[in-house]
């Protein structure tokens, strides 16, 4: 675990982030309740996605459980047994790793995912913090990966 410190942090923060908030929501919203925080512009709102991102795949938690499962346990396995990976790569990879195992709890625990944040003003479909954990890991993935090509 010392070996790739970063990503173990990242990881472990964001998971318990992701996690909290969803328990947050589920214990102090009904399904499809909406509190504004900016009216017409940011949302928390409680909604189910038994699909994937953007609700594709809809109804898909069944393969997408094994999915998030199968992606988790080989992150974890390359930060246990691969090579010490740069601050960058373990950044990005903790915090795919969070997301995918946040998402995956959800969907092996409820067969859907809890998602609340809703940006209202763009009509952008509403998520959860596993997912801007996702996004946030491939794109420094993709900084990272310039970054070492320019070298």
């Amino acid at each position: 675990m010392s070996k790739n410190r970063s990503f173990w942090i990242v990881a472990i923060i964001s998971l318990i982030l992701d996690q909290l908030t969803k328990y947050w929501v589920v214990q102090n919203f009904s399904l499809g309740e909406s509190w504004p925080l900016w009216a017409n512009v940011f949302h928390f709102t409680y909604v189910r996605n038994t699909g994937a991102a953007f609700s594709f795949f809809s109804g898909g938690a069944f393969w997408l459980r094994w999915l998030s499962l199968i992606v988790s346990l080989g992150l974890m396995a390359f930060a246990v047994w691969g090579p010490k990976m740069k601050t960058g790569e373990q950044l990005s990879l903790g915090f795919i790793l969070a997301g995918a195992f946040g998402n995956g709890i959800d969907r092996f625990l409820f067969s859907y995912v809890v998602d609340f944040l809703d940006f209202r003003l763009i009509h952008f479909p509403v998520f959860n913090l596993a997912d801007v954990s996702i996004n946030i890991g491939m794109i420094l993935l993709i900084i990272t990966s310039f970054r070492e090509t320019k070298k």
